[in-house]
């Protein structure tokens, strides 16, 4: 059995891997500065390999950079030894059930930073849509302080990135001589996180003010690239505004990119009223499609050049036309006949027709058109305008203050909903890791309500303590997690209220999880740190508060299982025993485990099974434990923590 690594990737050793294994010639080893040797890359052989050559030091080049701008993309990279904690009493069933853990969507409390890394390999390439609101920068946001200290040898004990109080938010003033180098520090990792856990056809929507738009431009053209920017849209987010010194500041914008500009499919708006009014401006007077919108289009278009054929048409008042130089109409002759005879031919008299004449071989006076009906056209859409004009935030204020819940400055679920609507789809997952007051989550589920979606979200959350004396706090909401989860628990029970007919299927729930140490004590991953004698004192290396279910998601975070995914718990010769996913994974972290329940579990045939280290009854069963599995299912994967 293999051991489980408990532990977040170690994406510079992955990197390098890969490398090693494009390159090996390149692969080296040199001497550091205290003298330990460490692998390297020999960049002059690397140099050979591609055919490139290799910048650096004062070296002019286009670039962006800031200082602690490498620390910064070490920190994305740099492993951590935490896990999600389960916390049912907060966790809300699909239905609403309180403690119920059925919902596939997905609360996290805690640092961004580490949660993102928690999600990398579970949820890789995953989520079709991200949706951030991250601090603006005006000059008094608050921004995650990350610390750049890295400690490669104890990352296991303690990731490097915290000091002794944990991740904690700062406020970044304009006086700071680092204000701009301090929040791109924040945002910088967290995005190239993002990359990572973003679908080959998703979008990410970076809701920003002016003061860090330049700045947000530039490291999203670094990480997703220049190529995959969909575009920039201004937001008119309020008006009436006489502050500033030169304008009225009404404006903030949204930064979309692509993961992938070849694969992710246009945003498509639905037709505005506007668009409907001035093309589709002609109504059926008769037949079935009575009073049915639509317009006319030609039936010769002299852009069209392949297709269609040539071939005389008969106007209403006998005369024959064709097209000219014997161009081709966009029908052949029998679609059009079908055509006219369902009444979706116009022929309009006209003295700039195109056509011609048959018999005098000058212009014919008639042209002829084709109905395009606004109802098949209506799916089709249209692209989306980049100047947004219809959600502004005073708006958003009182939709909390119609949940009975004060907060400040939250965007108006009406401008998630519009963004969510763009995406050709209504079956994905949503991201917000900046998710305050759960804007995002309250506007997914009225969307999948509207349109019988099934989206599904995870909103990551620090949980920043709100300012006592506040209304927020008087209403005993002590943190912005607070905020956010009992938001959408009011926000689900409106939606079940109001949509009677979708109540069955809409998932008005989440799972709550949060950031916390690893289950493991140190030994787990030093164990050659440790003397024979100390080794007495960790017979078990499962720290003491930890329940099997705290094992069970940071197992599922190991292989990659979705925490969302269903679990039955099921008692197997006395002991606990939880099936996810359908059998999928099958898992027991109790001790005193005997043969028969390791041979129950076998003859499930899981994909994977999990067991405690030292949770076999005796030395007979654990040697059994093998054979009885190449007996069963010798194809399980087996685990052990």
């Amino acid at each position: 059995m293999d051991k489980l690594k408990m532990h977040t990737p170690d994406r510079a050793e992955e990197n390098f891997r890969k490398l090693a294994e494009l390159f090996p010639d390149a692969v080296t080893e040199t001497v550091d500065e205290n003298g330990q040797v460490t692998r390297a890359i020999d960049k002059d052989v690397l140099m050979q390999e591609i055919s490139a050559q290799v910048v650096e030091g004062p070296q002019e080049r286009y670039q962006f950079t800031w200082p602690d701008k490498k620390k910064s993309v070490v920190l994305a990279n740099a492993p951590i030894a935490k896990t999600l904690r389960l916390q049912p009493q907060k966790s809300v069933g699909r239905d609403g059930t309180p403690g119920a853990i059925d919902s596939e969507n997905i609360y996290i409390e805690g640092d961004n930073l580490d949660a993102l890394k928690l999600l990398q390999e579970t949820y890789l390439g995953m989520i079709k849509v991200i949706y951030i609101d991250p601090p603006y920068n005006t000059g008094n946001d608050m921004i995650y302080n990350d610390t750049f200290r890295i400690n490669r040898e104890d990352y296991l004990d303690d990731s490097g990135q915290r000091d002794e109080d944990g991740n904690q938010l700062v406020q970044n003033t304009e006086g700071n001589g680092r204000f701009h180098t301090d929040w791109l520090n924040m945002l910088y990792p967290r995005l190239r996180l993002a990359k990572d856990v973003l679908s080959d056809d998703g979008y990410i929507f970076i809701s920003i003010g002016s003061a860090e738009l330049d700045n947000v431009l530039k490291i999203c053209d670094e990480i997703f690239g220049r190529s995959n920017r969909a575009g920039i849209c201004s937001r008119q987010m309020k008006t009436g505004n006489n502050q500033g010194k030169y304008f009225t500041q009404n404006t903030d914008y949204i930064v979309v990119y692509v993961k992938n500009d070849n694969t992710a499919m246009p945003l498509k708006d639905d037709m505005s009223e506007d668009l409907i009014s001035k093309v589709y401006n002609k109504i059926q007077e008769s037949g079935e499609k009575k009073g049915k919108r639509y317009r006319t289009m030609g039936l010769f278009q002299a852009s069209l050049k392949h297709g269609g054929s040539t071939y005389p048409i008969e106007c209403p008042d006998g005369s024959k036309c064709i097209t000219p130089s014997g161009l081709p109409w966009r029908w052949n002759e029998k679609t059009f006949l079908e055509n006219k005879k369902n009444d979706e031919v116009v022929f309009i008299e006209t003295n700039t027709s195109p056509l011609i004449d048959v018999a005098t071989g000058k212009k014919s006076k008639w042209n002829i058109y084709t109905k395009i009906w606004l109802d098949d056209r209506k799916d089709a859409g249209q692209l989306p305008s980049d100047l947004i004009l219809k959600f502004e935030n005073r708006h958003a204020a009182k939709e909390l203050v119609k949940l009975g819940i004060p907060f400040d400055f939250p965007k108006p679920t009406a401008l998630i909903k519009y963004l969510f609507h763009l995406v050709t789809d209504n079956d994905y997952y949503v991201l917000d890791f900046f998710s305050g007051s759960a804007t995002t989550a309250d506007a997914m589920m009225q969307l999948n309500a509207e349109d019988n979606g099934n989206r599904k979200f995870i909103m990551i959350q620090l949980p920043e303590e709100i300012e006592s004396g506040s209304d927020a706090n008087k209403s005993q909401f002590h943190n912005i997690c607070d905020v956010g989860e009992e938001r959408i628990r009011r926000a689900g029970k409106k939606l079940i209220a109001e949509n009677q007919i979708a109540a069955q299927s809409l998932d008005i729930g989440f799972r709550c999880f949060k950031v916390d140490s690893t289950n493991m004590k140190d030994v787990y991953y030093k164990a050659s740190e440790y003397g024979q004698t100390s080794m007495d004192m960790f017979i078990d290396n499962i720290k003491e508060d930890r329940a099997p279910e705290d094992l069970l998601f940071q197992a599922m975070l190991d292989l990659g299982i979705l925490l969302s995914s269903k679990i039955e718990q099921i008692e197997i010769a006395g002991k606990k025993v939880f099936s996810v996913a359908g059998g999928y994974l099958v898992a027991c972290f109790d001790k005193d485990v005997t043969d028969e329940t390791v041979t129950e579990i076998a003859q499930r045939h899981p994909f994977y099974a999990v067991f405690r280290d030292s949770g076999m009854v005796n030395d007979s069963v654990a040697a059994n434990f093998e054979q009885i599995f190449e007996t069963y299912s010798p194809n399980t994967i087996r685990k052990v923590l």
